[in-house]
């Protein structure tokens, strides 16, 4: 059984276009544990939280509410999926007290042997980046909210997606 299909009547919501942060969900956040988002999805719920900001031909670079560091290291859209050093650095930027997030707030314990790929564990680490955002603001998650259009799981987990970047 799908644990989204009760989820399938809201209306699915379109790839960021502007710098408003898409809202955040446990459904959300275990859809894309589920590997049920594209691999850009899953970054543009972090991009506009770190202050980078689209040009308007689908580009997200570094705006002034991006923080020095990341300014410097990822003028243009980190890719926290396909390159490693971006998802090191998304990894390095969770503060202690929030780095088991995920397990406590979602229950996630982890993948099995047989779903350890790169692109999942980085799935992990940006939902546990999202959920230390929430926590540093203060802000609560919500339980339900709008969804993306919702993805099959891919066939090929180390592919991913149809229009994901290679992991490298």
């Amino acid at each position: 059984m799908d644990p989204f299909s009760g989820l399938a009547a809201l209306p699915p919501v379109p790839a960021a276009t502007t710098a408003e942060a898409f809202p955040l969900s446990r459904a959300l956040l275990e859809a894309v544990l589920a590997d049920r988002t594209s691999d850009r999805f899953v970054c543009e719920l972090i991009w506009p939280r770190l202050g980078y900001t689209p040009d308007g031909s689908g580009v997200w670079s570094a705006g002034p509410g991006a923080g020095a560091d990341w300014l410097e290291s990822f003028p243009v859209e980190p890719q926290f999926i396909a390159e490693r050093p971006a998802s090191v650095r998304l990894t390095r930027s969770i503060a202690k007290e929030h780095k088991q997030l995920l397990k406590q707030q979602l229950g996630f314990a982890g993948y099995t042997i047989g779903e350890l790929y790169p692109r999942r564990t980085r799935r992990a680490t940006a939902v546990n980046w999202l959920l230390a955002h929430l926590a540093e603001r203060g802000e609560p998650l919500a339980e339900i909210g709008p969804l993306p259009a919702l993805r099959d799981a891919p066939a090929d987990p180390v592919a991913g997606h149809p229009g994901d970047l290679p992991v490298g």
